[in-house]
């Protein structure tokens, strides 16, 4: 019988992010039936760990008691005083925050493994000029990387979904926005994507989102169709994940919701603007073929869809029919 083992994982960052690695902590779990990770990232986000054996969900306040160079090294020591058998520790992440809790354990004597973001390649593929379309590494093989460095590789691709929940309706989600506007639908575009869905009458929508903005813009939304619910604002991150866990399908944008969805294994219809899949963010298991986007020579313009427009017309989005996500839609239903 293997020796039982511990190592430690980071991510400190948005949810979508966070969401990715738990497919992939799962294959690595599967595999190493032997192995606990203790999994620290925001505080927030412990709903994505539940019911995955031998993930340890430890949360971190980094603007309050983990706040700054102190507060990481308090977070560092109550990892130390809870988990003395970490044995390693897989930084997920690579920025500041995370380079600087690393350090404490590695100046223990503790062995780290770093993901490689391929920056460098993301340049080149984003670029004005003499730009590089071509696929990278995606982000989920970076993350298996990681645990192949400290001697763990992952289980069978593709196995670190989670259960769905079995649900007999044609029910459809749809998160139309994004954090920034370049990787977000026109409202007024997904509008005639809902009322083209919802003319096959056993069809139902639920709409995701969140912020009061967003959940504003979704009631109103709502109000002009029958069959179609907002979801936004009105659960928890738990209950929001077991709804998901029934859909038929999302359709989603290049956002968070893509990539809970993919926890489940729920097919993804991804909407994408000035961010493309080649820079390696598709969700957990989703085919490219299904991604709903047009071919333009500016595209993608940022890797994270966080750069104005330079052309100014949004043309990546405009250009996008509602017909074309319909299609991809229909297909995978």
């Amino acid at each position: 019988m293997a020796k039982s083992r511990s190592i430690l994982a980071i991510r400190f960052s948005a949810m979508g992010d966070v969401a990715m690695t738990i497919p992939v902590m799962k294959e690595v779990l599967d595999a190493h039936p032997e192995l606990t990770i203790i999994f620290v990232t925001n505080k927030n986000w412990g709903p994505l760990c539940e019911g995955i054996p031998r993930l340890v969900f430890v949360p971190a306040d980094l603007k309050g008691v983990h706040k700054g160079i102190p507060g990481l090294y308090r977070l560092f020591s109550s990892l130390r005083k809870a988990f003395p058998e970490i044995s390693a520790v897989a930084d997920l992440h690579q920025v500041l925050r995370s380079r600087i809790v690393r350090t404490f354990f590695r100046l223990g004597g503790i062995p780290v493994a770093v993901i490689d973001k391929g920056r460098e390649g993301k340049k080149r593929l984003t670029r004005k000029e003499g730009k590089v379309l071509q696929p990278l590494t995606t982000t989920i093989e970076r993350y298996r990387q990681v645990f192949r460095e400290l001697g763990l590789e992952p289980g069978i691709p593709g196995s670190g979904t989670l259960p769905r929940q079995a649900n007999d309706k044609l029910q459809i989600g749809i998160a139309p926005f994004a954090t920034y506007k370049e990787k977000t639908y026109p409202v007024e575009k997904m509008e005639e994507v809902i009322r083209q869905l919802t003319a096959r009458e056993e069809v139902e929508v639920l709409l995701f989102g969140g912020g009061a903005q967003e959940v504003a813009q979704l009631n109103a939304l709502a109000a002009r169709f029958s069959r179609v619910q907002v979801m936004a604002g009105n659960f928890s991150l738990k209950e929001e994940l077991s709804i998901i866990s029934r859909l038929k399908l999302m359709v989603s944008m290049d956002s968070a919701n893509m990539h809970l969805a993919s926890l489940f294994g729920v097919p993804v219809v991804s909407v994408w603007g000035a961010t493309h899949p080649y820079a390696g963010f598709m969700g957990y298991g989703q085919k490219e073929e299904f991604a709903a986007q047009i071919d333009l020579y500016c595209r993608p313009c940022s890797v994270f869809g966080n750069k104005p427009c330079f052309r100014g017309d949004h043309a990546c989005m405009e250009q996008l029919s509602p017909e074309r996500i319909v299609e991809k839609i229909w297909m995978l239903i």
